[in-house]
């Protein structure tokens, strides 16, 4: 089978996982964790790095650090992943769904615009499939209107946008390090900012709400996201292999662009102020017949494929009447994902390639 994506595990990460068990430290507590968020922090250049158990508690925990609760909204892409909506519902906000951007796949800043009301407090930006936001003008938007910025960078470690590494423009950017995300520690997450007070309040809150200074003191509820150093010994492999793991995503992203150029399949966009880290190969077809009937022709010789994410407000927790979102509407219905695993070689690229211009 050819999947998706997978995980690329080396010696190094074994060596230090098996460190980490002879020494017996296998919870939260021990040197990889420190090690690990030291990386990270410098990786994204940011004062800060905090892990929690998933990308989904990352996000959460940073609009728990941030005051949003009940009676403010979040603005938050309509074709996203559904734990960006979640996490909103998880600390009383209600989550509104603002339509994306036909190239690269990114919140609409004019729809933004269109949705910001007195009660919006904060704005959810997500790089899918490893591309930036269009951020400038987002922050233009939150900077009128006072809103808290909170980058989904789940998909994106390493990408940038005009200079600079996503998780380290907004108030907080947030990763997953989940078991087909380009870092991976089969599971985790992590919270990166240069505000001081949001990194304290974020401290006390992940573990039980317990005081930094006092043990066993608790000024306030809090929650158990508390990354294990096993883990963090398998983030700590990924981080120093980092340029490597993102030199082959390139090395397949820039493969499949060059096959596909001249179809009609069109493939994400990359835009001249973003590098993207190339996450997935995201690919939009002409209809969704087109799109089925080429997933179909790859699942017969074993290719795995995935479609869009389907857009949240047509989620039943979150189905609205009044929401209008037509490009993510659009692209969810013609949208699939092609194998995208760093150690894809160029023949495997080139068979995935063929059969999708003999079938589409």
């Amino acid at each position: 089978m050819l999947p998706v994506s997978e995980p690329w595990i080396s010696d190094r990460e074994l060596e230090l996982v098996t460190d980490a068990v002879k020494r017996g430290w296998i919870s939260p507590r021990g040197e990889y964790v420190d090690r690990f968020e030291s990386l990270l922090a410098e990786f994204v250049g940011v004062d800060h790095a905090l892990a929690t158990t998933t990308g989904t508690a990352a996000l959460h925990l940073s609009l728990v650090a941030a005051d949003i609760g009940p009676g403010d909204e979040v603005i938050v892409p309509d074709m996203t992943w559904i734990a960006c909506a979640n996490v909103v519902r998880y600390v009383g906000a209600t989550p509104i769904f603002a339509d994306v951007t036909e190239d690269s796949f990114t919140l609409d800043p004019d729809s933004v615009r269109d949705n910001v009301t007195p009660d919006t407090a904060a704005l959810m930006p997500v790089h899918l499939y490893g591309h930036p936001a269009d951020m400038k003008p987002l922050l233009g938007i939150a900077q009128s209107h006072d809103l808290f910025i909170l980058e989904d960078a789940a998909e994106a470690h390493g990408a940038i946008y005009d200079g600079d590494a996503v998780g380290s423009i907004g108030d907080a950017g947030c990763f997953s390090f989940y078991g087909n995300k380009i870092l991976t520690m089969g599971q985790g997450g992590a919270i990166t900012t240069d505000d001081d007070d949001l990194a304290d309040r974020i401290r006390t809150y992940r573990r039980d709400g317990m005081s930094t200074e006092q043990k066993y003191y608790h000024p306030s509820v809090g929650y158990n996201y508390r990354l294990t150093n096993i883990q963090a010994a398998v983030g700590v492999g990924q981080l120093e292999r980092s340029e490597e793991i993102l030199d082959a995503k390139r090395r397949v992203a820039d493969r499949y662009r060059e096959n596909l150029t001249g179809t009609d399949l069109r493939v994400q966009a990359e835009h001249p102020k973003a590098t993207s880290s190339n996450w997935m190969i995201a690919t939009v077809f002409e209809t969704r017949e087109d799109r089925q009937r080429v997933r179909s022709a790859l699942a017969e010789r074993d290719i795995e494929t995935r479609p869009f994410f389907h857009p949240l407000h047509d989620q039943p927790p979150y189905r609205a009447d009044s929401t209008v979102c037509p490009t993510s509407k659009t692209l969810a219905e013609r949208g699939l994902v092609l194998p995208s695993g760093p150690r894809l070689n160029r023949d495997e690229i080139d068979q995935v390639c063929k059969i999708v211009g003999q079938t589409n």
